[in-house]
């Protein structure tokens, strides 16, 4: 049996999925998700993150987040956390990079939250050395103040998609036409989460919701408006989502998204308006969003790649540019920063 034969059946028997039910069988199926069954980073993967382009990236963000803990009177035991952390390389360079920060490495317990038995090996392997545990969700970390960085993370998270019709919305499901998965529409009715969108949408606009965001965004704000700390989420996404934005990856090239269902890369664009209204809605201060490109020049990438370009110019020229260039990652990705109330803002970003 496939993921599609698999979804096929589930179909014939209950009716159509969301996307977000799609979305969630073909990344974290048991036995057939992508995520479960493969390495899907670097060359030989399906895609490229911002760590696995350069060590820069990791460095800045750890450095980051301990400016924010100086910031915070260095407290003396803390939460070390990422959501999502891929291979480990981004937790690797941040730790390697903060070692210069009297007492920082000392004070950290470094926790990964990841569900990914294969991913957990991984990241082992990369953070030997390094006494680090590892959580499925973020209520599982423990009480303390939590310096946190989700790089890539909420735009894997499933979203349900839905088009405006009058004063109504259908949503979008994944069902079968010809013993093949299509494409399709349910009625059309209210939907109570998107009334506001009435102001700025009209007929045919597709709208998505990621169900699985704010709670998650809910919980870290909640430990560090209680507790002290600072979050860093770096994704791709604006402040308000329009449109279509599910898109399926398979080695480095876009794929149609119920083509290979299992063996391709599903993400959808971040909205950031909601993170930050989810953020705030727990007492926690939320930064502007800002591109990516211009926090991590706030940071200093240009010095660090000068350096880094003695040994190696080429490729540390390409990896400056494609963090930080308009035309390549630099306005595509995103930051918003979290910190508790009245704390001074985060490093690179604006309050």
């Amino acid at each position: 049996m496939t993921l599609t034969d698999y979804l096929i059946a589930r179909i014939r028997a209950s009716g159509p999925l969301s996307m977000a039910d799609y979305m969630a069988d073909c990344l974290l199926h048991p036995q057939f998700g992508y995520y479960s069954t493969r390495d899907p980073f670097g060359a030989a993967g399906d895609f490229v993150t911002a760590p696995e382009i350069s060590q820069m990236f990791g460095e800045l963000i750890g450095l980051a987040l301990a400016q924010a803990w100086l910031d915070q009177a260095a407290p003396g035991r803390f939460v070390l956390a990422e959501l999502g952390p891929g291979r480990g390389t981004l937790m690797a360079d941040a730790l390697r990079a903060t070692a210069r920060v009297p007492g920082f490495v000392q004070a950290a317990e470094v926790w990964l939250v990841e569900a990914s038995a294969s991913l957990r090996a991984r990241q082992r392997k990369v953070l030997a050395g390094h006494n680090v545990q590892w959580v499925d969700s973020v209520a599982g970390l423990p009480e303390a103040p939590l310096y946190l960085v989700a790089n890539e993370f909420f735009d894997a998270l499933p979203v349900r998609q839905f088009q405006r019709e009058g004063d109504g919305w259908r949503e979008r499901r994944v069902g079968l036409e010809g013993g093949v998965l299509t494409l399709g529409l349910a009625g059309a009715g209210p939907q109570a989460a998107l009334s506001h969108r009435l102001a700025d949408t009209k007929d045919g606009d597709i709208v998505e919701l990621c169900p699985a965001a704010t709670p998650i965004l809910g919980e870290v704000a909640r430990r560090i408006a209680r507790n002290g700390g600072a979050a860093l989420i770096v994704d791709y996404g604006d402040w308000r989502s329009l449109g279509d934005t599910v898109q399926a990856l398979k080695a480095h090239r876009p794929v149609p998204v119920l083509e290979t269902p299992g063996e391709a890369d599903l993400t959808a664009h971040v909205d950031f308006e909601v993170l930050s209204q989810a953020a705030q809605a727990e007492g926690c201060a939320a930064s502007r969003m800002t591109p990516q490109g211009l926090f991590l020049e706030r940071l200093g990438i240009t010095a660090r790649a000068e350096t880094l370009a003695r040994a190696d110019a080429e490729g540390t020229a390409a990896a400056h540019r494609r963090l930080t260039h308009p035309d390549e990652m630099g306005n595509l990705f995103k930051v918003l920063g979290l910190c508790p109330p009245g704390a001074p803002p985060l490093a690179g970003l604006d309050p």
